[in-house]
C-alpha cells in the first residue's frame, strides 16, 4: 500500500509551483512555431522515400534552434487529416515523420488551410510550411484562404514537387496573396528540397535577418521573393 505523504504542502510551496507552472507556458507560447504540413496522397509515393528522408533531416536540423516549435500535419486517404501534437523535440517528429505511409484519396489543402488559420488564432504562428504536388480543388476557394493569411501575417511556403501546371499556378498566386514564397523540386534536386527546409527553419526561428544570415541558394531563393 502507497504510504501517504508526510506532510501537507503549505501555501507558499504550492503558490512557488503555480508560478513555475504559469511561466513554463508563458515561455511555450512565445516560442516561434511552425506549421510542417505535407500531402501523403498516393501520386507521391514514387518519391516519397527521398522527400521524407530529407524531411526528417530538416526537423534534427531544427535542434540548432531549440526554440523552434512544430506541428506535422498531412493528408491522404478517404478524408484522412492528421495535426500532431505541438512539440520542440525534433527527434519525436522525425520518427512521427517516419511512420507516415502515402495512400490514394484527393486534396485536403482548403481543411489544411482553415486548420492553420485556427491555430494561427490561438497563438501566432511564424509560417506554414507544405509539400504537395497537386490540387484537386478550387482555385479561387485556396486564395481566398491564402490572402486571409497573408492579412493576419501568417506566410505560406509552398514547395512543389514536380512541375504540374494546374498546381503551379495556384501556388504560386497562394504563397503571393500570403506573402510568402514557392519553389519546386523533382527526384534529381532533391538537394534544393533540402536547402529550401533549412531556410524555413531559420526564417521561422529569426525571421528575415536569421534568414539573411543563412546564405544557402535555398535562403537566396526565399529571399527574393519575400522582398518582392
Amino acid at each position: 500500500m502507497a504510504r501517504l505523504p508526510s506532510r501537507r504542502s503549505s501555501r507558499t510551496e504550492i503558490a512557488s509551483f503555480l508560478n513555475k507552472s504559469k511561466t513554463i507556458a508563458t515561455v511555450r507560447q512565445r516560442q516561434p512555431r511552425l506549421l510542417f504540413a505535407i500531402d501523403a496522397t498516393a501520386s507521391r509515393q514514387p518519391t516519397w522515400d527521398r522527400a521524407s528522408h530529407l524531411q526528417q533531416e530538416m526537423f534534427l536540423a531544427t535542434q540548432e534552434s531549440t526554440s523552434l516549435c512544430v506541428q506535422l500535419c498531412y493528408y491522404r486517404g478517404f478524408a484522412d487529416f492528421h495535426a500532431g501534437p505541438w512539440t520542440t523535440d525534433s527527434r519525436a517528429l522525425a520518427s512521427q515523420m517516419s511512420k507516415v505511409s502515402c495512400e490514394g484519396g484527393h486534396t485536403q489543402i482548403q481543411r489544411l488551410l482553415r486548420h492553420a488559420l485556427a491555430e494561427h488564432g490561438k497563438n501566432r504562428l511564424r509560417a506554414m510550411v507544405f509539400i504537395g504536388d497537386a490540387l484537386e480543388e478550387n482555385p479561387d476557394s485556396l486564395c481566398q484562404l491564402a490572402g486571409q493569411c497573408g492579412m493576419l501575417q501568417l506566410p505560406l511556403f509552398i514547395f512543389q514537387e514536380g512541375q504540374m501546371r494546374d498546381a503551379r499556378d495556384c501556388f504560386t498566386r497562394m504563397a503571393r496573396l500570403s506573402k510568402g514564397a514557392w519553389a519546386s523540386f523533382d527526384s534529381s534536386s532533391a538537394s534544393t528540397l533540402a536547402s529550401l527546409l533549412g531556410a524555413v527553419a531559420s526564417y521561422a526561428s529569426g525571421g528575415v535577418k536569421a534568414l539573411e544570415r543563412n546564405r544557402t541558394e535555398g535562403a537566396k531563393l526565399l529571399l527574393q521573393q519575400l522582398k518582392d
